[in-house]
């Protein structure tokens, strides 16, 4: 039940869609501009570069709030012990799939990349060190956000599991780690899933550049 709870929590502070809500503001429907994704880089390609950094800070913070308030309520405030980690996922997923999947715009929402970089932030200091250096070169070399996203995604999971794997995570060892695996492995799915139509455009050489 704790796990339902960790999914829901999240799925309610995923809803707020910082990238809709901003552009409601300033009377745009990102929904119908650009690629029509309401996430960081259709915002910034849309609005400039002021509105992508709102909604992309917007989209850290309700991941990090989500996880905030479910490792408070189920694990006393500790997040980097085996259970906190593990709860964290799930608030994460949960997360993810209000972002990706609001139910008041049609289950219209983003890919989930900034609040899978939340988390990646609240993990682990060398995730995050790779995941980054992986994103930042291939998005300066080839321009592409979509295929830097699909490689940090594949190697949040495959550090994930390795650094599991050898006792560099807090959920090492435990009865949560096989378990914390299938969790992330069906994170990189989904946002692998959510980015198919980028793959398409990436094979035919159509996909749009940041500049």
């Amino acid at each position: 039940m704790v796990r339902i709870w960790c999914i829901l929590i999240g799925y309610v502070f995923g809803l707020f869609q910082t990238g809709y809500l901003y552009g409601k503001m300033n009377g745009v429907d990102i929904r119908q501009k650009g690629s029509g994704n309401s996430g960081t880089t259709n915002a910034l390609r849309v609005m400039g570069k002021k509105a992508g950094a709102i909604v992309f800070l917007g989209d850290l913070l309700k991941l990090w709030l989500a996880m905030a308030l479910t490792i408070f309520l189920f694990n006393g405030g500790v997040m980097h012990d085996a259970r906190g980690e593990l709860l964290a996922l799930y608030t994460g997923i949960g997360t993810v799939l209000g972002h990706n999947f609001p139910f008041y715009l049609n289950f219209k929402g983003g890919k989930g990349i900034a609040c899978t970089a939340a988390l990646i932030v609240a993990m682990d200091k060398w995730i995050l060190l790779v995941c980054l250096i992986i994103f930042l070169g291939t998005v300066i070399l080839s321009r592409y956000v979509s295929l830097g996203s699909i490689l940090v995604v594949i190697a949040f999971f495959v550090m994930w599991t390795a650094m599991g794997a050898t006792g560099h995570l807090a959920i090492s060892g435990s009865p949560y780690f096989v378990e914390s695996c299938v969790v992330v492995a069906f994170w990189a799915a989904m946002a692998i899933w959510r980015h198919r139509t980028n793959i398409g455009r990436l094979m035919a050489g159509t996909e749009n550049k940041l500049f």
